[in-house]
């Protein structure tokens, strides 16, 4: 691995140190581009306007109108994390702005696939309803706004995914990332997109009369869901996110979040009022997700909807469940997907350019992770694919990538269906993470012409495993209430969490669990113990190491813990 010293720049950093902050935050900082004290305000006043958001003022008449008539609403959902808070957010703000029909439906991952399928739209309209809106999904739904448009229904699509070649014929579409949309903040997830569409409509009622700015219903309430879905669903944390998720994280940690929050803390066993955005990515996240890869979603969202205390700590209870059956499936899977991948080139050889591996045993549900294993491992752009399990389409392969920078994946599939016509049946998603369906006898033909898309697009540098790090970490900085101040501020995607690197002696090592190196080091000196996840071969006595801090609990006591990211080649 090459690890890699970010560069700060020092007028940056001095300037962010004589405003204030900590010496330490703002050499982190101004590596992150941050230039003065000004871009960390997350106050509410300076989150980009709604206005800016193409289609939020049609969308907000649209359900304006729809309210004043009384007309039945329907929200479709996704599966994941991003569409189940997306979700929630969409019936608690439209309940919370008066609208008194507000029903959901969100597609099964197995028996549906992905989006707004005819399918969908026609169970949406044996409900009852007379407006479908999507949440997290629907810029490439022709097909499914076409059947619902023609069975009588107003369609909103509200989605941050990329558009396709062809738009669907909605009334309103709201997607920053559509032709023609100036919004800044390209990134913003699709709860996000729901939460300002909120904004927008709320506008539109007080222009209306419905409510003043002192009787308006507080949409800041529902920050918490907002931080989780844009945490989880991994996009960048731009300055905007950042703010979303800081204002969402700030009403975590003082209480103010709903009770099936609450209780997924309490599931996972941590602590909300030291809520982070490690714990929306890595513990609750994952918990709701659990519930679209190998049950009902409809868990997940009633979980975030309830108002019920006990039946939220019913609910996650039933979260943790799944999401512990979905560690052993994905654990298995994962052997199994990483050996297949391993038997395509020999030992001591580089990889393919790309990795495609199936196997008729492999659950649907678990494709994505695995997938993102292997590309962790290996650094190359994976997909895993499953065999469908819904009903006639037995013969077609359902697959989820993970790529590597440098290597958009949505476009490489594009390149994929144009180069080899009829082998994708259907495509989605981002830069890093992407879905496809093929026809089982169209594998070969795929991972192909995948793999010379990526023999074209990756250079060596690209393929070269590199870690952007922090350099050193002085030592007196090795303390425990330093290790919660940087717990404390908003990092992810884009903005990553602090890694320090430098050469650090390895005074004694050892497996535990079978598979993770404890370590006992000198850092600077002085002894510090340290564990690697995953690793199983041994360290030279001395190594330089890239390492995340962390605050470890001992027999009472708190100490400094490096949890070991890489070592230089």
């Amino acid at each position: 691995m090459n690890l890699l010293t970010r560069d700060v720049p020092p007028r940056s950093a001095w300037a962010l140190e004589q405003a204030g902050i900590h010496p330490l935050l703002a050499r982190l900082y101004a590596a992150r581009g941050v230039q003065s004290k000004d871009e960390l305000d997350d106050a509410l006043n300076l989150l980009l306007p709604p206005s800016g958001m193409h289609g939020t003022a049609e969308a907000a008449r649209l359900l304006a109108d729809a309210m004043a008539d009384n007309k039945r609403l329907c929200i479709v959902a996704d599966y994941d994390c991003d569409g189940a808070t997306a979700c929630a957010v969409a019936v608690r703000g439209l309940r919370m702005l008066g609208a008194q029909n507000v029903d959901y439906l969100v597609p099964d991952r197995v028996v549906d696939g992905y989006g707004l399928t005819p399918p969908i739209a026609e169970r949406v309209k044996a409900q009852g309803a007379d407006v479908l809106i999507t949440v997290d999904n629907g810029i490439a739904s022709v097909a499914g706004v076409q059947t619902a448009q023609a069975l009588g229904l107003q369609v909103l699509v509200t989605d941050h995914h990329l558009p396709g070649s062809e738009l669907p014929t909605a009334e309103v579409i709201v997607n920053p990332n559509q032709p023609g949309c100036s919004f800044v903040s390209k990134s913003i997830a699709g709860v996000g997109v729901m939460f300002y569409v909120l904004l927008a409509l709320r506008a539109e009622l007080r222009q209306r009369g419905v409510f003043d700015a002192s009787s308006q219903p507080r949409l800041d309430a529902l920050l918490p869901l907002v931080a989780l879905g844009t945490v989880a669903d991994v996009v960048k944390l731009d300055a905007n996110n950042r703010r979303l998720v800081a204002q969402g994280l700030r009403r975590v940690r003082a209480g103010a979040l709903p009770p099936g929050m609450s209780a997924l803390f309490r599931a996972a066993g941590r602590e909300a009022a030291k809520a982070s955005t490690f714990d929306f990515g890595f513990a609750l996240g994952p918990r709701i997700n659990a519930a679209g890869r190998l049950a009902d979603m409809t868990l997940g969202i009633e979980c975030l909807l309830t108002d019920d205390t006990g039946r939220a700590d019913e609910l996650a209870k039933q979260l943790d469940a799944i999401n512990r059956e979905r560690r052993v499936i994905e654990g298995d899977m994962r052997e199994m997907a990483m050996e297949m991948a391993e038997s395509l080139f020999d030992e001591g050889d580089e990889p393919p350019p790309a990795i495609c591996v199936f196997d008729p045993d492999f659950h649907e549900g678990v494709v994505g992770i695995v997938a993102s294993r292997i590309k962790d491992k290996l650094h190359r752009p994976t997909f895993v694919f499953a065999a469908s399990s819904a009903p006639g389409k037995e013969h077609e392969l359902k697959g989820s990538g993970r790529s590597i920078a440098g290597f958009h994946l949505r476009d490489a599939l594009d390149l994929v269906a144009k180069r080899a016509p009829g082998v994708l049946l259907r495509f989605g998603g981002h830069a890093m993470a992407a879905g496809c369906t093929i026809a089982e006898e169209h594998l070969d033909a795929f991972e192909e012409t995948l793999n010379q898309v990526a023999m074209e697009w990756l250079d060596a540098a690209t393929l070269q495993r590199r870690l952007e790090t922090d350099g050193p970490l002085p030592a007196e900085y090795r303390r425990v209430d330093l290790v919660d101040m940087l717990n404390h501020e908003v990092w992810g995607q884009g903005f990553a969490p602090p890694v320090f690197c430098e050469e650090i002696e390895v005074v004694s090592q050892r497996l535990v669990g079978e598979k993770h190196l404890s370590l006992k080091m000198k850092h600077q000196g002085q002894p510090v113990e340290g564990i690697w996840f995953g690793r199983t071969e041994t360290l030279p006595s001395k190594v330089t190491l890239a390492y995340r801090l962390e605050a470890d609990e001992w027999q009472g006591q708190k100490r400094v813990r490096f949890l070991v990211e890489g070592a230089e080649d």
